[in-house]
């Protein structure tokens, strides 16, 4: 058993609650032990850096203080949400911020993707694998969020990130690369300026499909959100015969473990992945 402090965010507890409810199945089917962090708050993802610099680092490090005190590494489901934490120990670190929990910073912030798509737990996840997805074909989508800037993520594979198509391989799926993994999906214009979504939307769903891909698989809330909602409206609009089922790539491992615990999540999807799942599965074992 693998134990790992959990930080969820806000989203997942409302509009995601499918992210939320496969990342606790699938967690549960490989060993990992996520304790939620105790009365954890907002991380101010959303405008919180733009309004007080302080404020911006003292709410994650609110939640980091939770992770230290369970003595654990924390694990964060949320691009934005690991970004504003990653940000916050980094400032705490360099002084650059008063510090009245007067943490150690000495626990590591992992992206729980990232964490997942380690050597050792795609081996776990291989091993857990019930209804290899042999015949279906994925893009996988990390979007803007998930990578950048490499400054504070850490990552130097920002152009080109793998660890969602590592993911999708050992579930059995067919990880298609293409050009638009890290374009942005324009989901902060989905208020102010609903065109430019649509726009950024429909070159991500033709791309997909123009690659041949039969879903999309992708890590972040508002990506999910944005793909999702918008494509019924964009298959009207341009006379698409086509759809896209739109998945987290937790909810793709819980198919491949044939974990029908998150099929209630999968039927909440504007486009519902379920009709597919079956033609997406070459063999399986009862």
């Amino acid at each position: 058993m693998i134990q790992m402090a959990y930080y969820p965010g806000c989203a997942l507890q409302s509009m995601s609650w499918d992210y939320r409810e496969s990342i606790k199945q699938v967690a549960a089917a490989l060993g990992l032990q996520l304790v939620e962090v105790e009365e954890w708050t907002c991380c101010g993802a959303t405008a919180a850096h733009s309004l007080d610099e302080r404020m911006s680092v003292m709410l994650p490090a609110r939640n980091i203080a939770g992770a230290e005190a369970l003595g654990l590494d924390m694990a964060v489901a949320c691009p934005m949400c690991f970004k504003r934490l990653a940000l916050s120990r980094k400032m705490l670190q360099e002084k650059r911020v008063d510090d009245p929990w007067l943490l150690k910073l000495d626990r590591n912030i992992f992206d729980l993707a990232r964490f997942l798509a380690s050597e050792k737990m795609l081996e776990k996840i291989r091993d857990q694998v019930r209804r290899p997805l042999a015949a279906l074909q994925v893009v996988c989508y990390y979007g803007c969020q998930v990578v950048r800037p490499p400054k504070i993520t850490g990552y130097t594979d920002y152009e080109n990130p793998r660890h969602l198509d590592l993911l999708a391989a050992a579930a059995g799926a067919t990880a298609i690369d293409w050009s638009y993994k890290a374009t942005c999906c324009g989901a902060s214009m989905g208020i102010p300026k609903k065109t430019i979504g649509l726009t950024l939307v429909a070159k991500l769903l033709s791309a997909a499909h123009a690659a041949g891909a039969q879903a999309i698989v992708v890590c972040c809330p508002l990506c999910h959100s944005n793909l999702d909602l918008l494509q019924p409206e964009l298959r009207a609009q341009n006379s698409w015969d086509w759809e896209l089922p739109i998945l987290y790539y937790t909810e793709l491992l819980g198919i491949a473990f044939r974990l029908r615990s998150i099929d209630a999540g999968l039927a909440s999807h504007l486009v519902d992945p379920r009709p597919f799942i079956e033609g997406w599965t070459v063999s399986s074992d009862e």
